[in-house]
């Protein structure tokens, strides 16, 4: 049923909306809300947050564009060659990767 503005106004006034988010941080501390979904971490994004890394500067380093690196980590596109390289090495060692190409 859809309600009307007034109506939605109506209803919404008698609510405690505080009250109602601590019931669900309550409900969620005791794990008795809803399922789990986890996501799964493009290499890309992995590696980058290993650096801790914006991905503006992440990109510079890599020699790509921001965008080409945003398809990366959303899995649209899939790096090769020596990008594929420098984000393995990147997820290993992000101390390295950091210290060498930002000397």
């Amino acid at each position: 049923m859809v309600l009307t503005e007034k109506e939605l106004f109506e209803r919404d006034a008698k609510r405690d909306i505080g009250e109602e988010l601590l019931a669900s941080i309550r409900e969620v501390k005791a794990g008795r809300y809803g399922s789990v979904h986890k996501v799964q971490l493009t290499e890309a994004a992995e590696a980058r947050g290993k650096t801790g890394l914006s991905q503006p500067k992440f990109a510079e380093l890599l020699g790509v564009s921001v965008r080409t690196l945003q398809e990366w980590e959303q899995g649209r596109r899939t790096p090769s060659g020596a990008a594929r390289s420098l984000l393995h090495i990147a997820a290993l060692r992000p101390d390295v990767f950091r210290d060498v190409l930002m000397a």
